[in-house]
């Protein structure tokens, strides 16, 4: 993960991977690993997400900045929200 930023219920990884990889395969992954740990760490998650037994939704945005250089893809990603 190069760079990362968010809201309350959203977030903005800027990440860099080999064309061979699907984004939606990418997704699949991150969301997954980070459900796992984020319920690992804080498991009062649990009793808030019971119902739906997920912490993430099914539905992703992914965009492709393959010509934009890394600093300015990096400076766009700094300027969004922050994680609360």
């Amino acid at each position: 993960m190069v760079g990362f930023t968010g809201d309350t219920d959203h977030v903005h990884p800027l990440v860099n991977f080999p064309p061979t990889v699907a984004p939606s395969r990418l997704v699949n992954s991150l969301k997954g690993v980070s459900s796992r740990r984020m319920r690992h760490e804080f498991p009062e998650l649990v009793r808030h997400y019971w119902r739906a037994q997920r912490l993430w939704s099914g539905a992703y945005f992914a965009g492709s900045v393959g010509g934009a250089p890394m600093s300015v893809r990096r400076q766009y990603i700094e300027r969004q929200e922050r994680p609360v």
